[in-house]
């Protein structure tokens, strides 16, 4: 007799054997130990590495990672950028340039920042995660900060950098990352990159062969300085860098990745490969024999993730050859899991604290004021004859504003920059912040290079003062290909000002006459300025503000604000000062190793007020190796307006070969109010001030005579005190 079921049991029998072929295996998935957030990141890494096929794993090496749908992992795109914001990935807040946010002095804010561009990046990717592909640019997974030295002010990627100091790009560089990543005990909010590792700050026209050869000493106490900081403080990633050191390529030495990163200073995060990075090792360096000899010795030097398809086209090759083993690729991908598990990847959206995280989380005006006080604190007052700054609007009835990069949307985003539905031009932030009873003209007036050819000059003369916006844009300095204005790959090859620029200036003051003429000066770098400093009665510094710029500008000119900003880089007279461009070591470099005379030195910044130091509690006489240095001053707002003052702490140290002339060691911003003081407090470790000693190959603290100096800036000195370090 034939068995005919029922309609309900065949729906029943469909069901069971849906739940066998479909569902179960699901439900499995969901009950996997990688899957499981009570259990540890190494027992769901190890869980997951038994469950992947050879070639499952050798797929999820390249940054377009691909799914692994039997496991109902997704597909996903490791790259994403977040300089200054959440970089091209439509609408984001477009905070100031990396440079200018170091101009700032301000640890605090930027963390504040990098706080608000995860905010941003985690409500991106929920919004995004739902579409059914991975899109770059709308992950977590963030290569930013640039922390590479900003050794030489022909770089056309300086910009990108915190600037020429060691010390302070340890600092901003820490207090981004902490921000990017969270203080959530169990998840990542996002995952930060520290690039380029290392040894990495030009030619940009040759740094996919160049060879950078510098010493130990060099190496330690300048370019690998802020990277070690940054792994100190749980730094996720790490990009290694185009380049070869010392004959090494930086993606595939045993140096730097295996020697340094992960035996000495025990990384437990991943390394990716700048992009294209791996074929260059042969195509370019041509220091290995094809990509799948490259390919093996990237896995064999740590590298987890390719920015291209070498890995995941040519490791299960260099197993076959016998160049890696199975257990080399498990090594590679284990920290590749452990960041996506640690980012919440395979867990419950309920369990993830940021999945919340919407559109009101974007752009929303808590983020934007923030850009506004950034771009007011990193903008430099340089000049300011006869206390022409701040106006009074109450004295003028009439302004012009000049300049092609007075209404430039590139000279205020800067490179690797988002995009904002509410750029505030500087023509814009003035003319609001001047008001409907001032009469405003605005005129382009001059372009990037006709030295003959002005507009706006006979409007000028009308008005009661001018105030022209000129300098460089990220399309004349920048990186290679993207700067396609610049003469030579990216990098400049003077510090010169645009030639048409200091023309129109010269015009505008011969047309204006004794009126008053402002510079507002937008560059990512050191620009020699004494072409038009005759011609002008104030220079501001405004480097690449972003997207509320103009309103900050605005704030210092009329006077909401006073100037706050101290120059990150040393501005030098010319390049003649400098070693030649290729040349990586530090003699003769940045205001640590130079002493001759400059345009102005680091630290550097004016303010509508003035300051005055004395001490609180000074520094002991004596001091061991294990000791800590612990002193205090009183700042007093010696003016009429309150301000902000930067102090800065540098040390001298004993008269030994190859010292630093000074070193920044310690910096505080405070708020000063008009008339009154306030205590600032410094402890420094005296193991700080230790120094590579070539000979023994390893960091020492000498003995010696030293000296705390303090003041506005490198060449300031308000404050100062002996003290001897010593044996126990």
């Amino acid at each position: 007799m034939i068995f005919l079921p029922t309609s309900r049991q065949l729906r029943s029998l469909l069901l069971a054997a849906g739940c066998l072929l479909f569902i179960c295996p699901l439900q499995a998935q969901q009950s996997a130990v990688f899957r499981d957030p009570s259990r540890s990141i190494s027992q769901r890494v190890n869980d997951l590495l038994t469950q992947l096929t050879p070639a499952e794993k050798v797929s999820l090496l390249g940054y377009r990672s691909h799914p692994v749908e039997r496991l109902a992992i997704p597909a996903y795109n490791w790259w994403n950028e977040a300089l200054h914001g959440v970089a091209r990935a439509g609408e984001a807040t477009v905070y100031p340039q990396a440079i200018g946010l170091a101009a700032t002095f301000n640890n605090a804010l930027l963390q504040e920042e990098a706080t608000y561009i995860s905010t941003e990046a985690r409500a991106k990717y929920n919004l995004s995660a739902g579409i059914g592909k991975p899109q770059q640019y709308m992950g977590l997974t963030f290569w930013s900060p640039n922390i590479n030295i900003f050794r030489d002010p022909r770089w056309g990627r300086g910009q990108e950098t915190y600037g020429e100091d060691p010390y302070l790009t340890a600092s901003m560089g820490t207090a981004f990352i902490k921000g990017i990543q969270g203080d959530d005990p169990r998840y990542l909010k996002a995952s930060a990159c520290a690039k380029h590792f290392a040894v990495h700050s030009g030619p940009e026209a040759n740094r996919h062969t160049f060879d950078a050869i510098v010493d130990e000493k060099d190496l330690r106490e300048t370019y690998l300085f802020a990277f070690k900081k940054l792994v100190n403080a749980g730094v996720e990633s790490i990009m290694c860098a185009y380049n070869r050191v010392n004959g090494e390529p930086c993606c595939s030495g045993p140096t730097l990745l295996h020697t340094i990163l992960r035996e000495e200073w025990q990384f437990k995060g991943h390394v990716v490969t700048d992009c294209g990075a791996l074929d260059d090792i042969f195509e370019r360096h041509k220091v290995l024999d094809g990509p799948v000899a490259t390919a093996a010795a990237a896995i064999r030097a740590g590298v987890n993730l390719d920015c291209s398809n070498i890995l995941q086209d040519d490791v299960l090759k260099a197993i076959g050859q016998g160049l890696l083993s199975q257990r080399d690729v498990d090594s590679a991908l284990a920290p590749l899991l452990r960041t996506q598990l640690k980012l919440g990847f395979f867990d419950d959206k309920a369990r993830v604290p940021f999945s919340s995280y919407g559109a009101d989380s974007i752009h929303n005006t808590v983020h934007t004021s923030l850009a506004r006080i950034l771009a007011q604190q990193s903008m430099v007052l340089l000049k300011n004859d006869r206390q022409t700054l701040p106006l009074s609007t109450g004295k003028f009835s009439s302004l012009m504003i000049v300049g092609p990069n007075a209404y430039s949307f590139d000279a205020l985003s800067g490179n690797y920059h988002g995009v904002s539905s509410n750029m505030v031009s500087f023509v814009e932030g003035i003319t609001a912040a001047a008001g409907p009873s001032v009469r405003i003209e605005y005129d382009q007036g001059c372009d990037y290079a006709d030295t003959v050819h002005f507009g706006g000059t006979w409007a000028a003369s009308n008005a009661d003062l001018t105030i022209a916006v000129i300098g460089l844009t990220p399309v004349m300095e920048g990186e290679e290909g993207d700067a396609f204005l610049a003469p030579h790959g990216g990098d400049r090859v003077d510090l010169n000002l645009p030639a048409a620029h200091i023309a129109y200036i010269k015009a505008l003051r011969k047309a204006i006459k004794n009126k008053p003429l402002i510079a507002v000066v937008t560059a990512g770098s050191a620009i020699d300025l004494s072409a038009i400093e005759p011609y002008v009665d104030a220079i501001i510094l405004a480097w690449y503000p972003g997207e509320q710029g103009g309103n900050a500008l605005a704030d210092l000119l009329f006077g909401k604000v006073s100037p706050s900003g101290h120059l990150p880089l040393t501005f030098y007279r010319s390049l003649n000062d400098l070693p030649a461009y290729k040349d990586y070591g530090m003699k003769g470099r940045t205001y640590r190793y130079y002493n001759g005379p400059v345009q102005y030195p680091f630290g550097y910044g004016l303010s509508y007020t003035s300051f005055g130091y004395s001490w609180q509690r000074q520094p002991g006489k004596k001091y061991t190796a294990t000791d800590t240095l612990s002193f205090s001053l009183l700042v007093e707002n010696k003016g009429t307006v309150d301000g902000d003052e930067v102090v800065q702490v540098y040390i001298q140290y004993p008269d030994l070969e190859r010292m630093p002339v000074r070193e920044l060691k310690a910096f505080k911003r405070i708020t000063v109010t008009h008339g009154n003081s306030k205590e600032v407090q410094f402890s420094i470790p005296v193991s700080e001030l230790q120094k590579w000693d070539l000979w023994k190959k390893q960091w020492q603290v000498y003995k010696g005579t030293y000296k705390i100096v303090l003041g506005s800036h490198s060449r300031d000195e308000k404050l100062s005190a002996g003290f001897m370090i010593q044996s126990r």
